[in-house]
């Protein structure tokens, strides 16, 4: 394994470990173990250690989810585009295999902000931008299609505090069901133009 190899190895198992165990709950040994990289090119890649490595993780998961989300906003009508987003999110609930494969779009980043907030500032300040970089594309999708501006932020931030919630409450019942009855309501917030 080259040392670009080794690097990639290391910050994709650390990204999925801290999304789905949370920073705590996720030791340097683990993402070792799990990643099979020499503890050396741990250091070497990350010499800021575990903070630097989950803000790298961070990024990436934002980056994936992002994708995902203008991805499924090519479609012309917002309501439809956040359906079809939120049923997309649903259905990765539909087996074991399928939410391990999936699991970078379902990121619950609600859990990893509140986990962090309190610990470093640069780890508060890598959530908020990206619950900020999610925010704009919906901002952005809204406003293309007639919200006033201030419309547009105030459904963004409802829409992504629902949908983080949703996604909360599906991996604690293990099932995509809160996010279908968040998909359902979406008509009637987003008819309010």
């Amino acid at each position: 394994m080259n040392h670009n190899q080794s690097r990639e190895k290391i910050l994709l198992t650390a990204t999925r470990l801290f999304c789905l165990r949370g920073y705590h709950a996720t030791g340097m040994n683990q993402i070792l173990k799990e990643s099979g990289a020499p503890k050396g090119s741990l250091y070497y890649h990350f010499p800021q250690g575990k903070e630097q490595l989950a803000i790298e993780a961070l990024t990436i998961s934002r980056n994936l989810v992002a994708d995902k989300l203008r991805g499924n906003f090519k479609i012309a009508d917002p309501v439809t585009a956040v359906q079809q987003h939120l049923q997309m999110l649903a259905e990765i609930f539909s087996s074991e295999e399928r939410l391990q494969e999936e699991w970078f779009s379902i990121v619950p980043f609600g859990l990893m902000a509140a986990e962090s907030a309190f610990e470093t500032e640069a780890m508060r300040k890598a959530c908020e931008e990206t619950f900020f970089c999610w925010e704009d594309i919906y901002i952005q999708k809204l406003e293309e299609h007639g919200y006033s501006e201030d419309m547009a932020k105030s459904l963004s931030t409802s829409l992504i505090a629902m949908i983080e919630g949703g996604i909360i409450l599906a991996l604690t019942q293990k099932s995509g069901q809160p996010l279908l009855q968040v998909k359902a309501i979406i008509p009637n917030l987003l008819n309010c133009k």
